[in-house]
């Protein structure tokens, strides 16, 4: 069998054996998480703030590097096929190519990061979960920020796409990196002898 998730992630653990059914449904079940993130929003122009990148970090280090990635990619392609997954319902290839494209393209590469992070042990404690988290932050907004710079130039696209969230992601970042620690804790228990 074929497995692409590996044991050391959390999912994995939690989930022994994890077989491609399992599998199957935690990357729909992030995909689906991250859509149901994306109607967090919190209005600005051109970028809102949403639970977006909450998700794609925490898919990343729970599902690890290739099923974190593929949940993003299927998260993207649901969008793509004009189901209502973006921001506000926003949906298909159009709103793709919008100012907020670059967010969304970096997000398989971001779960990709933080998820080969986590399978190396970095998710078990606050502060390298945090910059494992910190580290996909960086690459979400990078790509925004790129893609950004193509409609308003790039000292108004770091304004707009980078600056003013940066205390945004360090809360997320601090609230998943608490969480994932805390996690391993209880399933350590769980699987230990009594």
């Amino acid at each position: 069998m074929n497995t692409y998730a590996k044991a050391e992630t959390f999912a994995g653990a939690l989930l022994a054996p994890l077989d491609w059914v399992k599998q199957v449904a935690l990357v729909v079940g992030f995909s689906l998480l991250t859509a149901l993130a994306a109607q967090v929003v919190i209005p600005l122009q051109p970028v809102p703030i949403t639970g977006q990148t909450f998700a794609v970090l925490l898919a990343g280090a729970l599902l690890g590097s290739r099923l974190g990635a593929l949940a993003m990619f299927a998260y993207l392609a649901e969008g793509a096929s004009g189901l209502p997954f973006f921001r506000g319902g926003g949906a298909g290839v159009g709103y793709m190519l919008g100012a907020t494209g670059g967010y969304l393209f970096a997000y398989p590469a971001a779960a990709y990061v933080v998820g080969a992070l986590a399978e190396r042990g970095w998710d078990r404690r606050f502060l390298t979960a945090a910059a494992a988290m910190l580290l996909g932050s960086l690459v979400i907004l990078a790509g925004g920020w790129l893609w950004l710079s193509r409609f308003v130039g790039a000292e108004q696209a770091f304004q707009l796409g980078v600056a003013r969230f940066v205390v945004g992601d360090l809360v997320k970042i601090a609230l998943a990196a608490a969480a994932l620690p805390a996690g391993w804790a209880l399933v350590g228990r769980r699987k230990s002898p009594r």
